[in-house]
């Protein structure tokens, strides 16, 4: 029997942190186990104690040591947490230090030649030089998650890479769950989903099947398996999320002939195949029940509503079934007299004691605990259920479905969803009635772009293949602690505004020195590119530690869009202006987009998204026209996360992308012709939106391309004709490493092979707000003597 506990508190040498284990006052009877399970757990812990431990590793502040006590405290924590609070099933293995999909490289031995790894059990700083490259040799690709905001680490694959089992972390995580009395399921991304997931390496044929490489890495699996069987596991769970894309008859073979591969290997063990973020078709669904060796299987039935009646009308007997019911990407509290109503449902198909509650996928896509927000009103956290609290709503759940109903649990559900529905903060008329009125326009500007162009040149008088950065320059210790400060009201406005004056000048006198054509003011008073913005729109709600994780270190704090969306004031147009007033060069106006805003909020699930989009553009789009008023030419309104946004099946795509691109037209189309449009998109694959992302019609596109190896270009040589502004990154800010002259050089060139010269811009892939001065200085001096000699070579070619 499990101690109920309400916290553990842990100490190591470089940190101390306290996890919670209940959040809220529910009864739950630890000794009573019932069928429920959760697909995976955040890693970063409630507040962010992986981040700074990984940071101060990587700064050389703290050991190898010191990093792996924090990690094993917060697994320790987690697995503990899960067991107090009944949940039988307790996945192990979803702690990375990195990345899941990185932690499956690195299982498979599948290191990229230029990491010069000898074998042997990977050691992080090969794991780490993959994630983040070194002064030597770039990172591997990084790619969005599905339709998330989770970034993973792009495995590359050809012919002749020599898999090993060089990485034992699955089996020593189950092991160590196993020494704390806690009996897990260990997980991990399935074989074919990881050659789904990955690309031909550099060399390889764009042709080479990646799926031909199935038997490599099977014997590599079955090690694992064998390793796990023998240390006493009786459930493994697969993810295998790429079931619910749109596969074909070759790719879904690949599945059944994976699994009956691995059949004699799981012999003895539960095999749960976990799929999540979408409906799965008919035939992925036939494929899925047909796996042989199979005991469970996994389904989104948030996202995945439609599976429900394939569950309904074909479920093999015996099986069980692992319902994800409680939704793993949003914050809202489940309603669960609509979910218990499901549940019974699948109840009668599939069998009482084959029935296992879940979630919809892995909770690493929410935030981490309710219980550490002090900032929240009480009805707006009355609405709401984190990560610990959505392990409670599944153990309700499971409860409920075996007869042991939480009566006032359930009761006090029931009066938060009627509160929620019937809030007078949640509708404003006033907003609904503009938004609605939207629809009779596609909101174009009048004239077309290569005459904008024109009219934006003669008063901007840029150079061929002008200069600019993406927004954001790096956030010192000092900056952090003066917005710190300004907020917690120990120091003055007056302070706080001369304070991020001066950072704003030296930025400044930065890109002046540098000779950078197009200058940006650095952002020095933003938290976040979204939070920013949210904060001061109505209908948006701010936590204080609802940090998600978006790739390694790296988290955000979501907005939470509880309520119609508008404008109060103008947001950005002081920082601007000031930034304008100090120099003669054009100054960019910095502007999130509402694509953006929404795919980086976690939004309200009353009404259809894009309703929520278009109040959201009119907010943007009074903002834009003020800048233009305060004098301010160019103007960049990001939409990094357009792409993310993308459905996962391809006939639903059409419908998303005309509501996207018309949301970022309404946000600019008053404006002059002689006001240069710019818009920024990164870490996507773009070559399948191109004609639309052409459909925004900006004046400029700046957009990720060093880091995902130029595939961007790929289109431009496939023919497509791109008359706008164009800036492809010319190289990687997520890595430490500095490009030399040469290098960002010979990258124009391949620009400029498929490029026009003179809609070509010269730009880092992202913004620099992650990047140490000491890095950003050098790589966009070496950026812009790249520029230099680009025009010098094609003046002399005249």
């Amino acid at each position: 029997m499990i101690p109920s506990l309400k916290s553990f508190h842990f100490f190591s040498s470089s940190t101390e942190f306290l996890l919670p284990i209940f959040s809220f006052s529910a009864s739950i009877s630890v000794c009573y186990e019932m069928a429920s399970h959760v697909v995976g757990y955040p890693r970063m812990g409630p507040k962010r104690e992986l981040k700074f431990a990984l940071e101060s590793f990587w700064d050389k502040k703290s050991s190898a040591e010191d990093l792996q006590k924090v990690a094993a405290d917060l697994r320790s924590a987690i697995w503990k947490q899960m067991a107090a609070a009944g949940i039988k099933y307790i996945p192990s293995n979803t702690f990375s230090y990195y990345d899941q999909v990185l932690d499956a490289t690195s299982m498979l031995g599948a290191v990229p030649p230029r990491y010069s790894w000898n074998g042997g059990e990977i050691g992080f700083d090969t794991y780490f030089s993959m994630a983040r490259g070194n002064a030597s040799v770039p990172a591997m690709e990084m790619t969005k998650w599905f339709d998330t905001n989770y970034h993973f680490i792009v495995p590359e694959l050809g012919p002749d890479v020599n898999f090993s089992y060089a990485s034992h972390k699955a089996v020593d995580e189950y092991k160590e769950a196993k020494a704390l009395g806690v009996d897990t399921v260990p997980v991990l991304v399935g074989p074919v989903s990881y050659l789904l997931l990955s690309k031909p390496a550099k060399g390889v044929e764009k042709s080479f099947s990646l799926l031909s490489l199935l038997p490599k890495i099977l014997p590599i699996y079955k090690e694992v398996i064998s390793e796990l069987k023998a240390a006493g596991a009786s459930w493994i769970q697969f993810d295998e999320p790429t079931l619910i894309l749109d596969l074909d008859s070759h790719q879904l073979q690949a599945f059944t002939a994976a699994y009956a591969d691995l059949e004699s290997t799981l012999s003895g063990l539960n095999v749960l195949i976990e799929t999540y973020f979408a409906d799965l078709t008919a035939v992925a669904y036939k494929t899925l029940v047909g796996l042989k060796g199979v005991t469970a299987y996994g389904m989104d039935l948030v996202r995945g509503t439609q599976t429900i009646d394939l569950v309904k009308s074909n479920f093999p007997k015996g099986k069980y079934l692992f319902a994800g019911v409680v939704d793993g990407r949003n914050i809202w509290a489940n309603d669960l007299a609509s979910s218990l109503s499901t549940l019974q449902q699948l109840e009668a198909v599939v069998g009482k004691d084959k029935l296992v509650v879940s979630t919809s996928c892995s909770l690493l896509h929410t935030a981490v605990d309710l219980v550490n927000e002090t900032k929240l009103d009480d009805e707006i956290k009355s609405w709401l259920a984190f990560a610990a609290q959505k392990v409670i709503e599944v153990n309700a759940l499971a409860k409920a479905l075996a007869g042991q109903k939480d009566e006032a649990f359930f009761v006090a559900n029931a009066a938060a969803q009627a509160s929620r529905k019937s809030s007078p903060r949640v509708t404003n008329e006033a907003v609904q009635k503009a938004a609605a009125a939207l629809k009779g326009s596609d909101h174009r500007r009048v004239t077309n772009v290569s005459a904008r162009l024109d009219a934006q040149q003669k008063k901007l008088n840029l150079p061929v293949l002008p200069t600019t950065t993406i927004g954001s320059f790096p956030q010192t210790l000092e900056l952090r602690r003066v917005r710190r400060e300004f907020k917690a009201n120990k120091i003055s406005e007056d302070e706080y505004v001369k304070a991020i004056k001066e950072e704003i000048k030296k930025v400044v006198d930065l890109q002046e020195e540098l000779d950078i054509d197009v200058l940006v003011h650095g952002e020095p008073e933003r938290n976040d590119m979204v939070e920013y913005f949210g904060e001061q729109l109505s209908g948006f709600a701010f936590t204080v530690n609802g940090w998600v994780q978006s790739y390694g270190s790296r988290c955000v704090k979501p907005p939470i869009i509880y309520g119609d969306v508008s404008r109060p004031k103008p947001m950005t147009v002081f920082w601007s202006s000031t930034a304008q007033s100090m120099t003669q060069r054009p100054m960019k106006g910095m502007l999130t987009g509402p694509v953006t805003i929404l795919n980086w909020s976690f939004v309200r699930n009353d009404q259809p998204r894009f309703e929520t989009c278009y109040q959201i553009a009119l907010a943007i789009k009074d903002e834009v026209e003020d800048l233009e008023k305060a004098g301010i030419n160019v103007i960049q309104i990001d939409e990094a996360a357009l792409r993310e946004g993308l459905p996962l099946r391809k006939s639903e795509h059409a419908f998303y992308l005309k509501w996207a691109v018309h949301s970022f037209r309404i946000t600019n189309c008053g404006v002059q012709d002689t006001t240069q449009i710019h818009t920024h998109m990164c870490y996507s694959n773009f070559n399948d939106i191109i004609h639309s992302i052409i459909d925004m019609d900006a004046d400029v596109i700046t957009i990720e391309n060093s880091r995902s190896d130029e595939k961007l270009l790929s289109v431009f040589r496939e023919g497509v004709k791109y008359g706008a502004g164009i800036g492809p990154g010319v190289y990687d800010i997520h890595s430490p490493r500095i490009p030399s002259t040469e290098e960002i050089a010979d990258r124009i060139n391949k620009m400029l092979a498929v490029l026009e010269t003179n809609i070509l811009w010269v730009n880092p892939d992202c913004g620099l707000k992650t990047r140490k001065y000491a890095e950003v200085k050098p790589a966009l001096n070496n950026m812009v003597a790249a520029a230099k000699l680009l025009r010098t070579q094609l003046a002399s070619a005249k």
